[in-house]
C-alpha cells in the first residue's frame, strides 16, 4: 500500500496525522510506503488532488474526499467520529480508510484530555479551552459578518486576500 502525504511547508497538522497512522498501522502486517510531497504552488495543489493540508493519498486516492471540494493550500479540517474538528483524521478513521479493522481504543486519541492540566475550577482542559473560544467569539452581528466574510475567503482562496484579489 501506497501512502503519500501532500503538505504544505511547515504544516503542524503532519506529525499528529502521522503519529495517528503509525497507531493505525501498529502490529499489521500489510506493507507501507509512505511518502511526503511538500506543494506550495495552487496549480501544484490542483494536479495532485491536494485540497487541504495535510491531503492523505491511499494508493492514489483520497479516502476523505468531499464532492465539490476544491484543491487548496489552506489548512485542511477533518471530523471525528463524534463530530469533533481536528487537523487530521482519527485513528478509527484512518484503520477505515485503510481498509484494517477497528480495534478498541482507536478513538481514544484526545490530546488536549491527555497532555493539558485543566484551569483552576474547570472540569477539564478541554472544557477551559472551550470556554476561552466562547469570550473569544464575536459578539455583534457587525464583526459576525466580517468573520464570516474572512473565513470564506480563506475557504475559496486558500490564502488572505491581499487587497488585489477579491
Amino acid at each position: 500500500m501506497r501512502l503519500e502525504i501532500l503538505q504544505v511547508p511547515d504544516c503542524p497538522n503532519v506529525a499528529v496525522l502521522q503519529r495517528r497512522l503509525e497507531q493505525a498501522l501498529a502490529g499489521e502486517t500489510t506493507e507501507v510506503t509512505l511518502v511526503h510531497r511538500v506543494i506550495d504552488d495552487p496549480q501544484d495543489a490542483t494536479a495532485a488532488g491536494m485540497v487541504g493540508s495535510p491531503t492523505l493519498l491511499v494508493d492514489g486516492c483520497d479516502p476523505f474526499a468531499v464532492a465539490g471540494e476544491p484543491p487548496s493550500l489552506s489548512c485542511r479540517l477533518y471530523r471525528d467520529e463524534r463530530g469533533a474538528v481536528a487537523g487530521a483524521p482519527s485513528v478509527a478513521a484512518l484503520r477505515d480508510a485503510l481498509g484494517l479493522t477497528a480495534r478498541a481504543g482507536d478513538d481514544a486519541d484526545h490530546t488536549a484530555d491527555a497532555c493539558c492540566a485543566p484551569a483552576a475550577g474547570a472540569d477539564s482542559a478541554a472544557a477551559s479551552l472551550g470556554s476561552a473560544r466562547f469570550r473569544a467569539a464575536p459578539s455583534d452581528p457587525g464583526e459576525t459578518a466580517v468573520h464570516q466574510c474572512i473565513l470564506r475567503a480563506f475557504a475559496k482562496h486558500g490564502a488572505a486576500l491581499d487587497g488585489r484579489t477579491r
